[in-house]
C-alpha cells in the first residue's frame, strides 16, 4: 500500500512537471504544478526511504513515517494542506525516531549519518511551514539525500577491507555536510559556496571508498547498479560546483540545473542502481537483471544533459523542453522495467 501511495505521488508529481515545462499533461491542474517539487521528494523518495527503513525496524508504529509521507503530500493538492504539512512533519518525525531505534540496535555509523539527513528533512519541513519557498531549503534537503544515500552505501560497504577508514571518514564528512546547511539558509551568499565546497568534498571522499569503482568492471546487475551509482556522483558534483562558482540558484535556469542534477540526476540514478536491493526488502520479491533496465537509465542521462546543456546553459526553449520530456519518459521506463523484472514468486533480502 505504501508504495501504491508513493508511486502516485511520482506520477503526480510527474504531472505537476509537464504542466511547468508547459506541455500537454494527462491532468491540467495548478496544484499539481505548485507541489510537483514536494511530491517527488516528500511523497515518493520520502516514502520510499521511509518504507525501507520501517521494515528494518519492524515496529508498527515506523509506518506512519511513510504514511506520513505520502497521505501528507498528496493532501497538499487539496484544500486541507495544513493538515499535509501536519502530516508530513509526523512522517518526518518518525523516520527520525526510526533511525533513533535503529541506531540503538546497531550503533553503526551508517544510521547515525541517515538519522543526520531526516534531521535535515526535518528542518527543511518545519522552514517550508514557516513560508519559506522550496529553493530556500534546497540545501537541506540535498544535504538529506545526500546523507540517506551516503549511509546506505556505507552499509553495503561495511564488509569492505576501508570499513575502518570509512566509519572515520563517513561521520566526520556528513557533519561538516549538516553543519554548513545552516550558513547556507541564514547566510547564503556566502554559506551556499561553503556548502558546495564540502559537498563536493563529501562526494569526491564517496568516490573514492565506494566499491562500486570496482564493481563496475564486473558483468550483469553489478556492472549496471556501478555505473548507476557513479553516474550519481557526478551529477551531484555538478551541483554541487554550481553553487560553489556560482553562489545561491533560488530561480531561473541556474536553480532548474541545480534541483535536477541532485533530484534526477543524482537521486533518480542512484534509486535505479539499488531498486534491485531496496524491493526484495520491502516486497521479499526479487528482481531480475534485466537487459532493458539500461534503456531508461539511458534515457534519463540523455534528457538531462539535453535539458541541462542546452536548455539551462544555452536557454534553449525547446531543449529545455525535450529534456524535461525525456525525463519523464525515463521514470516511466523504469516503473514499467521494474515491475516486469520483479519476480512472482517470493525472494530473499538480496543483502
Amino acid at each position: 500500500m505504501y508504495l501504491v501511495l508513493g508511486g502516485v505521488c511520482l506520477l503526480a508529481g510527474l504531472n505537476g512537471g509537464l504542466l511547468l515545462l508547459d506541455l500537454p499533461a494527462p491532468v491540467s491542474f495548478e496544484r499539481l504544478a505548485e507541489a510537483h517539487g514536494e511530491l517527488l521528494v516528500f511523497g515518493f523518495l520520502g516514502t520510499v526511504i521511509a518504507l525501507e527503513r520501517s521494515v528494518a525496524l519492524r515496529r508498527g508504529w515506523s509506518y506512519l513515517a511513510p504514511a506520513g509521507f505520502a497521505v501528507g503530500s498528496l493532501a497538499l493538492l487539496s484544500a486541507m494542506a495544513p493538515m499535509g504539512r501536519a502530516l508530513q512533519l509526523l512522517g518526518c518525525s518518525t523516520l527520525l525516531f526510526s533511525y533513533v531505534a535503529l541506531w540503538q540496535r546497531t550503533r553503526e555509523a551508517a544510521v547515525a549519518i541517515q538519522g543526520l539527513g531526516a534531521t535535515l528533512a526535518l528542518g527543511a519541513l518545519l522552514t517550508l511551514s514557516g513560508g519559506a519557498s522550496l529553493a530556500i531549503t534546497l540545501p537541506w534537503l540535498v544535504g538529506f539525500l545526500t546523507l540517506t544515500i551516503a549511509g546506505e552505501r556505507l552499509e553495503l560497504m561495511r564488509l569492505q577491507a576501508a570499513a575502518g577508514r570509512l566509519n572515520v571518514f563517513g561521520p566526520l564528512a556528513a557533519g561538516a555536510l549538516a553543519t554548513a546547511a545552516i550558513p547556507a539558509l541564514l547566510w547564503p551568499l556566502w554559506g551556499i559556496p561553503v556548502f558546495g565546497a564540502i559537498l563536493i568534498a563529501c562526494t569526491l571522499g564517496l568516490l573514492r571508498f565506494d566499491i562500486a569503482r570496482t564493481t563496475v568492471r564486473l558483468n550483469g546487475l553489478p556492472r549496471f547498479s556501478a555505473t548507476c551509482i557513479l553516474t550519481g556522483y557526478v551529477w551531484l558534483l555538478v551541483s554541487a560546483a554550481t553553487w560553489l562558482l556560482a553562489g545561491p540558484q533560488l530561480s531561473g535556469p541556474g536553480y532548474d540545473l541545480v534541483i535536477h542534477a541532485v533530484f534526477l540526476g543524482f537521486a533518480l540514478s542512484m534509486i535505479m542502481g539499488h531498486a534491485p536491493i531496496i524491493i526484495p526488502a520491502v516486497t521479499q520479491r526479487a528482481v531480475q537483471y534485466r537487459t532493458w533496465m539500461w534503456g531508461p537509465f539511458l534515457l534519463l542521462q540523455a534528457g538531462l544533459l539535453v535539458r541541462i546543456a542546452l536548455g539551462d546553459i544555452r536557454q534553449y526553449q525547446w531543449a529545455w523542453q525535450l529534456g524535461g520530456a525525456l525525463n519523464v519518459l525515463a521514470v516511466l521506463a523504469f516503473l514499467l522495467s521494474t515491475l516486469l523484472a520483479v519476480d512472482t514468486k517470493p525472494g530473499k533480502d538480496p543483502r
